[in-house]
């Protein structure tokens, strides 16, 4: 049998659920589906499927044969649909992820023209703070600010958003505002563990760049959490700029130590690694790389 024809009656499988709805998927018999599976099972020596009377699901070694061959698929019919197509109409399911208050801020906003000029996305936005499995979430794309620390990651950058250290003003009225960073020492910072530096905050001084460790009365893995904490008076935070798109027009909201706050983080792009990436993720990157660059 074709391998190709193994190869798209497998991905049916694993899409539809079940072999019934995979030959009716791809208008083949149940007996031509499950016969192309023996034979990739037979082919390959591994068992695929867990089969039982109610529901047919992925092996291990069928996940990791489904996670490595169906982005090959789909480069497949998105070079066919270039060839027979002037303009290559993507569509089907993007996962993407990004942080939080990032992606609250400056992702979402974006989404709404994603799906008007691509309306056969379905986009399923992940927002969280903590760095997912790309692989084991099958995430086709994220949103990262700052260090990606995944050597074998596909990484794309887009810009860069500097830091800023800021507390409120009521909290300077009483208890006085630092002059240099060494005077963080008597004041409350407030520690965001997501970040690299999270209690020993970077500076850059006349001799080059230096940290000062920092300690306060509450720390939190969320950057809303310690924003919300700023903006109540509770102590100074470190954040990146484009996390405080809103605070800093805020009336209550004071930068400090500015001359010593020089640092950047990187905002890029990352697909995990893949031999093969299909078109519908180029086009979904090329869609932020130029919307996010401004917002940055």
């Amino acid at each position: 049998m074709d391998r190709f024809q193994e190869l798209s009656a497998f991905i049916a499988v694993v899409e539809a659920g079940g072999f019934s709805a995979a030959a009716r998927r791809t208008g083949s018999s149940q007996s031509a589906i499950s016969k192309a599976i023996g034979a990739l099972e037979k082919r390959l020596g591994v068992v695929l499927f867990n089969r039982s009377t109610r529901s047919v699901t992925l092996t291990d070694q069928g996940q990791r044969y489904f996670d490595r061959t169906k982005p090959l698929l789909d480069e497949i019919g998105a070079a066919d649909n270039e060839l027979t197509s002037s303009t290559l109409d993507i569509s089907g399911r993007m996962r993407i992820a990004a942080p939080s208050t990032f992606g609250r801020l400056h992702i979402l906003p974006l989404i709404p023209g994603l799906l008007s000029r691509h309306p056969g996305l379905k986009v399923e936005l992940l927002l969280s703070d903590a760095a997912r499995d790309m692989v084991e979430d099958r995430i086709d794309l994220t949103i990262r600010v700052g260090t990606v620390n995944e050597p074998d990651a596909v990484v794309r950058r887009i810009g860069s958003t500097s830091l800023v250290c800021v507390g409120s003003r009521r909290y300077f009225e009483l208890k006085g505002t630092p002059k240099t960073p060494a005077d963080l020492v008597d004041h409350n910072c407030l520690v965001y563990e997501g970040m690299v530096e999270s209690t020993h905050w970077p500076f850059t001084g006349p001799e080059g760049p230096f940290n000062v460790p920092v300690r306060g009365n509450f720390s939190s893995n969320s950057v809303d959490a310690i924003r919300t904490g700023v903006l109540a008076g509770v102590g100074i935070g470190m954040f990146t700029r484009a996390s405080l798109a809103e605070e800093l027009a805020h009336p209550d909201v004071v930068t400090i130590l500015n001359d010593f706050v020089m640092g950047t983080r990187d905002v890029s792009v990352v697909w995990p690694q893949r031999r093969f990436i299909s078109a519908r993720v180029h086009r979904v990157t090329d869609y932020f790389v130029q919307a996010l660059s401004p917002r940055l």
